[in-house]
This record gives structure tokens, C-alpha cells and sequence, in this order.
């Protein structure tokens, strides 16, 4: 009797010491909040929407992305002109915000690997004639980019040209609808909802010629933020493997 009392007695103890592998594993799994931010003025890929939340497919994206790698992201609405400073300082953790895999920018942020490729862009008024590349505006004329972005790098290569820079690329749309610039330069994506989407702009502007850039757009992290670039990485593998990227491009850029 002793004997069998005394074997009970050491099977508690081990359930009683030995690690719960129920909750470590429940432990591991759960979610690693981080910020992200976006620069929510750049649609179909991030924008405010009438209920004042930011939506678009880099948004969706991220989401998935976080999922598939156990993160919890919180978005922090940025200003793109100050967005790459704010992840040196520390103020979030990740970028999302359609920006393009630079090698000069690697210098100073990592990047993931990346997960859909774009192109940039040209849109006119739909009366214009004879425009199809920026080669053809005639000296001095007037064309439109957000602040900062491949778009305005490429107009400033044409010397002929002047670049109107703006905060928000829906500023330049605008603009052009009135006759303040000629033109204007952005993603394909974006350019599609402004110039074919758009109730007041689809009877207005025209999308020429053809993409004459070729992009790849990467999450950003903090340079050095080798844990982080990894789950992103693994979580962007899974939802290309899953096929929800090409679900949400679908949704949203076609």
C-alpha cells in the first residue's frame, strides 16, 4: 500500500513540475504587437476611408502577412515626406506604404522581400493630343508628383519639365482638373483609380503611353531588425503560397 501511494505521489509531483506544453505553446504563439505605418493618401494601396479607417491592398496585405506570422499591427498614418525618418528614430516598427526596394535607401532601412511589382505612370487631360511619354511636353511645362516618391524623381531627370511637388497625390489630380499643371506621374495602380475609377476625374483624365519603370514594392523595418524581417518574410512566403495575394489584388487593383 505504501508502495502504491508513494508511485501516486511521484506521478502528481512530475504533473505538477514538469512544463505545461499546452500553454508554452500557446506562449510562443502569441502575437507580437508592432506599429506600422502608412502613408494613407496613395489609393487603391493606403487610404482613409468614409469611416475614417485606413484601407487599401497594402493594408490587407500587412494583415495577411501578420496572421500567417503571428503579429498583432497597430497603423500609425504618416506623412511620407517624414516616413523613413520616423523608422530610424524608433517611432514604429514597420513600413507599409507602397515603397519601392531602392538600393540607396538599403543603406539606411532593410527591407523584405518583396511582394508585388509596379510601374510608374503618365496621366493627362483626356483632351490633351500627342502625349505619350514625358519626352513630349514642351519645355516648361508643369508636372505633378507626390513629395519624395519615384514619380517626382523621374520628372526631375527631364530638365524641360518643372516638377510641382505635393503631400498628397490626390492634391495634383485636383490641380490638373482645373489647368494648373499638365500632367501628372504616379503608380500604375494609383493612377488607374484617380484617371478610370473615379466618378469626377474618368471623363476628364487619360492614362498614355506605358509604365516606364519597373518596381518592387518591400515591407520596410528598422535596419538591424533581423527578427522582425524575418516573420515578415516567412508570413509574405505563406500568403504568396496561399495565393491571398493575388485574392486581394483582385479586390483591389483590378
Amino acid at each position: 500500500m505504501k508502495i502504491r501511494f508513494l508511485s501516486v505521489l511521484i506521478a502528481l509531483l512530475c504533473v505538477l513540475i514538469l512544463p505545461d506544453t499546452k500553454f508554452r505553446s500557446y506562449a510562443a504563439e502569441k502575437p507580437i504587437r508592432i506599429t506600422v505605418a502608412t502613408d494613407a493618401t496613395w489609393p487603391p494601396m493606403e487610404m482613409i476611408d468614409e469611416n475614417k479607417n485606413i484601407v487599401g491592398f497594402d493594408i490587407d496585405f500587412m494583415n495577411a502577412v501578420a496572421s500567417e506570422a503571428g503579429l498583432e499591427v497597430k497603423y500609425k498614418n504618416t506623412a511620407w515626406d517624414g516616413i523613413f525618418a520616423g523608422i530610424a528614430a524608433g517611432k514604429y516598427d514597420a513600413i507599409v506604404s507602397s515603397v519601392t526596394i531602392l538600393e540607396e535607401r538599403k543603406e539606411t532601412m532593410d527591407f523584405s522581400i518583396p511582394y508585388i511589382s509596379a510601374g510608374q505612370i503618365l496621366v493627362v487631360p483626356k483632351h490633351v493630343q500627342g502625349i505619350e511619354a514625358l519626352t513630349d511636353f514642351a519645355d516648361g511645362a508643369k508636372v505633378g508628383a507626390q513629395i519624395g516618391t519615384i514619380s517626382a524623381f523621374e520628372i526631375k531627370k527631364m530638365e524641360i519639365l518643372e516638377l510641382k511637388a505635393y503631400d498628397d497625390i490626390g492634391l495634383a489630380f485636383e490641380d490638373m482638373a482645373v489647368g494648373r499643371i499638365d500632367g501628372v506621374v504616379c503608380d500604375t495602380a494609383v493612377a488607374s483609380n484617380f484617371a478610370l475609377k473615379r466618378e469626377e476625374y474618368k471623363e476628364k483624365f487619360k492614362i498614355v503611353g506605358k509604365p516606364f519603370t519597373e518596381e518592387h514594392y518591400g515591407i520596410v523595418v528598422r535596419k538591424g531588425n533581423t527578427r522582425l524581417l524575418n516573420l515578415i518574410n516567412n508570413g509574405i512566403r505563406a500568403v504568396q503560397e496561399k495565393g491571398i495575394d493575388k485574392e486581394l489584388e483582385e479586390k483591389w487593383l483590378k
